[in-house]
């Protein structure tokens, strides 16, 4: 069993905003295995299926993005399962939009949801898939800029990095991380503008 956990901040004022596309990768999967996000438990918006021949649980936090550690560590508990059968994906502002990179574990990188979820589950050797959401502008402050939305030109490109990050999970779960990080870890080279 797998627990897929997309980190994002619940309500209408934060859809579709940078921070929250790891809500937006996890709605993906769930639209594209057909499960259903109906749960309410955990301080979390829950759906259970199957992806591949694995069971798996997707996760939205509703606990706001640097509280997610609570939820999720309330989940693990729950399933019994250990930090091998957690995912997590969320945005990074260290890679450009159209980006995603896969890593068996690592640090939080400054990203205070990832610090909360190491924090609370004491170990930071879980697979995690970082979705890039662009640098800030030089005179923006950090949490205006993950807070913001997509601009006119990234969006194409979001949706699109949105259906790779989900198929790059669905691969982690099917054929494993090292495959998945084998297809996925490549640069996506930006279409130059005429």
């Amino acid at each position: 069993m797998y627990i897929i956990a997309g980190l994002g901040n619940p309500g209408m004022r934060y859809a579709a905003t940078r921070h929250n596309v790891g809500f937006e990768v996890v709605e993906r999967l769930a639209y594209e295995n057909n499960i259903k996000l109906n749960k309410r438990k955990f301080k979390a918006v829950l759906g259970s299926g199957v992806i591949g021949d694995e069971k798996v649980v997707l996760v939205q936090p509703q606990t706001y993005m640097n509280q997610s550690g609570e939820s999720i560590r309330a989940i693990m508990d729950f399933y019994k399962c250990s930090e091998k059968d957690l995912i997590v994906v969320y945005d990074d502002i260290c890679f450009d939009v159209g980006t995603i990179k896969i890593r068996k574990k690592g640090s939080a990188g400054g990203h205070n949801g990832m610090k909360n979820i190491i924090n609370h589950l004491g170990t930071n050797g879980f697979a995690r898939v970082r979705v890039g959401v662009g640098d800030k502008c030089a005179n923006w402050d950090l949490k205006d800029h993950v807070l913001s939305k997509f601009n006119d030109k990234d969006i194409k490109q979001m949706i699109e990095e949105i259906k790779r990050a989900s198929d790059a999970i669905e691969d982690i779960v099917t054929k494993g991380i090292d495959n998945a990080m084998n297809v996925y870890n490549v640069k996506i080279k930006k279409e130059c503008e005429e």
